[in-house]
């Protein structure tokens, strides 16, 4: 969907709800960018961020569960567009996306849920644990490059162009490593917190 497009809104629940999860090794602008601009296409109510406690198929995380969880808060405390669950951190387990969507459910029974991910991962998502029942949970928001994605719209999909921001969680891991500037990368709360808790010191890429 090209940038600035507009989507029919159908409203189907009381609330339309992004779902964004990941590891947040730290959060950075990359993506709150992500989040604004499904929010704005897609005209949600609000968008969630689920740091994950532990994925299956990456290794620990640098910082601890609870100093990721605070870093997505910091992010967004202003602004009220998004907002933060520890949803995955509390369930003490790994992170299946159909654990998450099935826990939001039973919170949010009243939201219709839009689960947001990369394309090409959303690609593949009939590999994904328990994928049919995943797709009774919530519909599936693939974010793309402007020029990248495939247009879709359907029952279950939908894609959805953002701008790139060159920025990762490795990188701002490294530098954080080395002492070098973080600001314009990461939120300003998000680069204080890291430097007052020592976060990455110790150079570990995760």
């Amino acid at each position: 969907m090209p940038l600035g497009a507009s989507v029919p809104v159908i409203r189907v629940s009381d609330r339309r709800v992004g779902v964004l999860g990941g590891t947040f090794d730290p959060i950075h602008l990359g993506h709150l960018v992500v989040a604004s601009e499904v929010h704005a296409a897609l005209a949600l109510d609000t968008v969630i961020i689920v740091p994950t406690l532990q994925q299956p198929f990456k290794g620990p995380s640098a910082a601890t569960p609870q100093q990721r969880l605070d870093m997505c808060r910091l992010a967004v405390m202003d602004d009220d567009r998004l907002e933060v669950s520890d949803v995955d951190i509390a369930r003490g387990t790994e992170t299946f996306t159909v654990d998450t969507l099935a826990d939001l459910h039973a919170q949010l029974p009243d939201a219709e849920l839009f689960f947001i991910a990369g394309a090409d991962a959303l690609a593949r998502l009939d590999e994904w644990r328990d994928a049919s029942r995943l797709k009774e949970l919530a519909r599936f928001v693939g974010v793309a490059r402007p020029g990248h994605g495939e247009p879709r719209s359907d029952a279950t999909h939908v894609v959805v162009e953002t701008p790139e921001v060159g920025v990762s969680s490795t990188v701002v891991r490294r530098r954080a490593a080395t002492g070098a500037p973080l600001r314009y990368l990461v939120p300003d709360r998000v680069a204080e917190y890291i430097v007052e808790h020592g976060l990455y010191l110790g150079g570990l890429d995760g």
